[in-house]
């Protein structure tokens, strides 16, 4: 149940961070509106809050997040970008949350 929740809440920092970083670069690259730096912001403050949720040491939340942070970024890239991703592209998502998964379980 515990990594269950810890992985729901990666996924919850991960789309966060993904979209706090994804609109600054829609106003700066394609031409998007300039408000969409203000919810950029509150993205940005809303992913550092979450991670601040893990009762462990920073670096090991990091150090997992991470994992997580791949594989959700693959899945933004395919959703949002509409990029077809390609089988190294789904090992490495697997071969990353595994790795989380080790991390996490030893919490």
């Amino acid at each position: 149940m515990k990594l269950t929740v810890t992985f729901l809440l990666f996924i919850a920092t991960a789309v966060a961070e993904i979209l706090g970083c994804y609109l600054p670069y829609l106003v700066l690259r394609k031409h998007a509106p300039l408000w969409l730096l203000l919810p950029a912001a509150l993205s940005l403050g809303l992913f550092v809050w979450l991670l601040s949720l893990h009762p462990t040491a920073s670096g090991r939340v990091y150090a997992a997040y991470g994992g997580v942070y791949v594989a959700v970024a693959l899945v933004w890239l395919r959703v949002v970008d509409g990029v077809t991703l390609s089988p190294s592209d789904w090992l490495g998502a697997a071969i990353a949350l595994v790795g989380m998964a080790v991390i996490a379980i030893g919490w």
